[in-house]
């Protein structure tokens, strides 16, 4: 009997304690095994509105690419995941191109398609994706940051890195220019295996060591780990809006080929 990797989410967003709006944005599609989050940035609510433009961008396209085999170019699932990703920067850098009060704005995006015993990634900016496995933390993505260029030139220690004062200014983001290059890479997912996406809301009020005691606490469910990572972020400040999507892998047995979605994604991705 052949056995698939069964997937649960769960999600929150909170505005934080200090900012008076949220510009973050989240989507999770059980159905076709995917999760989205972006962080919006710029005056006004232009942030709200570029990472807004973000996720409806990327959700509607991948939702298309999943459920239409010709959609997925081929069955390449970097390649869906990638001109999805360049599809939403072009909507968000045209929007501001129409709208004065717009000019400038972006978001970070982070996106994570599982497919088989997959999971693609990719990422723009500073937000991030964890695996948590047999109780070790890893982060899976690195930051497009001035912050990750100066700890790659030995300038400053990773220790140090979330006490630096320039740890916000990226260095890529969606719809700043009409070009951005998308990072993406391809992970094999083992059955136990916890996936963490996240804004710099949490990343930068949490070590890893205290993410990675959430993740791993006796805690009832998913939804109560998020909320524990998001309570825990407000604890120590609450600096920046906080957003958090977490998957969790599940080995089930499966004496054949299911109906839902994602089990038809699992037959046209190779």
């Amino acid at each position: 009997m052949a056995h698939r990797v069964e997937l649960e989410f769960a999600a929150k967003t909170d505005t934080g304690l200090v900012r008076s709006h949220n510009e973050d944005a989240i989507a999770i599609s059980p159905d076709c095994g995917f999760a989205i989050l972006a962080d919006g940035m710029g005056g006004y609510s232009a942030g709200e509105i570029a990472s807004g433009i973000a996720i409806a961008s990327l959700k509607q396209t991948l939702e298309l690419g999943v459920r239409i085999p010709r959609a997925g170019r081929g069955g390449q699932v970097q390649r869906l995941v990638v001109e999805s990703i360049l599809s939403a920067n072009a909507a968000i850098f045209e929007a501001a191109r129409a709208e004065p009060q717009y000019r400038g704005m972006g978001t970070t995006v982070v996106v994570a398609l599982f497919h088989h015993q997959n999971v693609m990634v990719a990422h723009v900016g500073d937000s991030r994706a964890y695996r948590f496995r047999q109780g070790v933390l890893e982060q899976i993505t690195r930051d497009h940051s001035l912050l990750q260029e100066q700890i790659d030139a030995g300038l400053i220690s990773p220790e140090n890195a979330r006490f630096a004062q320039n740890r916000n200014l990226v260095t890529r983001a969606l719809g700043v220019d009409r070009d951005v290059e998308v990072e993406g890479h391809d992970h094999q997912v083992e059955a136990g295996d916890l996936y963490l996406l996240c804004s710099d809301g949490l990343s930068d009020m949490l070590s890893d060591q205290e993410i990675a005691g959430i993740l791993g606490s006796p805690l009832p469910d998913l939804q109560a780990r998020c909320d524990a990572l998001v309570l825990r972020a407000n604890e120590q400040g609450g600096k920046d809006n906080i957003s958090v999507v977490l998957v969790q892998a599940v080995t089930a047995m499966a004496g054949g080929e299911g109906d839902s979605v994602f089990d038809r994604m699992l037959n046209w991705i190779r």
